[in-house]
């Protein structure tokens, strides 16, 4: 029996109030790992108006100038205009961070303790982490998500080269996509929202968006004449940003990983060093179910696995194919769990975490991109995992 529905994703620009967060947050943990890779962070940030609060946990022998951080991250972001309320040079950034507790560091650190059950590096707190795959693009990633990142990754682009003036930094976009039987076969609607100086008509923003943007970035195989077109549909997004709405943290898990594809276990990822499972595990998860689609061994794949603070071994490791599977889901989860290493000393070994990276994870997903430095976006485990399946 066919099987047809419209799933939809979001994604948002680097202007976007909660992204532009993210970004601090990220550069803050790169400038930790640049000069110490042993730094333990756990950066957050908040923005409205012309205030930025960076707050968090930070233990390093780095020599930090937040405050420097947070304005070069603005200024690379582009609120430099004059008439910006958020600008780069006038923004105040407060500082509140403190050291990593010394109950969290002796679960972390790998060294024995009163009570802790192994002398491993333990995870950094407990949780479940998701990793996820599919075969409906290049990247084996679901098609809305990535559509909806392409569409912004292209705005952005156009804004920062700078031939279209009325551009601004903030921006949202979002796909609907049509299945039928599980596979992507059109794109029913489209929602692009960008932030733009008081001097342009709506008519030229939405002329210029839907032929420059939506049809020079989706798959034309995909769109069709029923596929409907929302540009600005508020009509008016002159004021954006931490101006017109506030920023935090952590707020766009579901942009970061399969835009509502796969299942999210809570946890955030920016300003978190890879001690910290719900970010370092999440990658892990998906580059084992990259592998496990890249070898063929299912068309789609998730895997789930949960930790508790302290303990070196996960609690648990589950693999669902959703049917798709040429072996059982258990044949899988075994060959995963013998080609891989859930540890969280070996996470941060096997993928190499410690170091600078961050910042190119923070926009447009964290999943799906083709950066050598994003090494979970390997499948340089495909022949084991295959071996092992047979």
């Amino acid at each position: 029996m066919s099987r047809q529905f419209i799933f939809s994703s979001e994604s948002v620009g680097e202007g976007h109030p909660d992204k532009v967060c993210d970004t601090i947050s990220d550069a803050v943990l790169d400038a930790c790992l640049a000069q110490d890779r042993r730094s333990r962070v756990a950066c957050e940030c908040y923005a409205k108006s012309n205030v930025v609060v960076v707050g968090g946990e930070i233990t390093t022998r780095a020599d930090l100038d937040l405050a420097r951080i947070a304005r070069e991250t603005i200024r690379d972001i582009g609120y430099v205009n004059e008439d910006d309320v958020f600008h780069a040079d006038r923004v105040f950034v407060l500082n509140i961070t403190t050291q990593q507790s010394p109950d969290i560091s002796q679960g972390v650190d790998a060294v024995a303790a009163a009570g802790k059950k192994k002398a491993e590096q333990g995870a950094g707190d407990q949780g479940l982490m998701f990793g996820y795959a599919c075969d409906e693009t290049p990247e084996l990633m679901p098609a809305p998500i990535m559509f909806a990142h392409h569409l912004g990754r292209e705005l952005t682009r156009i804004r920062k080269r700078g031939n279209v003036s009325w551009l601004r930094p903030d921006a949202k976009s979002q796909v609907s996509v049509e299945y039928a039987d599980d596979r992507p076969v059109r794109i029913t609607s489209v929602v692009v929202s960008t932030q733009h100086t008081a001097d342009v008509s709506h008519r030229e923003i939405e002329r210029f968006i839907v032929e420059n943007v939506i049809r020079k970035t989706l798959p034309a195989r995909l769109l069709t004449r029923q596929t409907q077109f929302l540009v600005n549909p508020t009509g008016r997004f002159v004021v954006g940003g931490p101006q017109g709405d506030t920023g935090l943290t952590g707020r766009k898990i579901i942009v970061d990983t399969y835009g509502g594809m796969g299942r999210h276990g809570g946890g955030c990822f920016s300003g978190k060093d890879p001690s910290k499972v719900d970010r370092s595990a999440a990658y892990m998860g998906r580059y084992v179910a990259k592998n496990i689609v890249a070898a063929g061994l299912a068309r789609r794949c998730e895997i789930q696995f949960a930790y508790a603070i302290g303990y070196p071994d996960p609690v648990s490791v589950s693999v669902d194919t959703f049917g798709t599977g040429i072996i059982p889901d258990s044949k899988i989860t075994e060959a995963a769990c013998a080609v891989f290493s859930f540890k969280p000393a070996d996470i941060i070994r096997q993928l190499d975490l410690l170091r600078p990276i961050y910042r190119k994870t923070t926009n447009y997903g964290h999943f799906g991109k083709q950066d050598a430095d994003l090494t979970w976006e390997r499948t340089d485990k495909v022949a084991a995992l295959r071996k092992l399946a047979r």
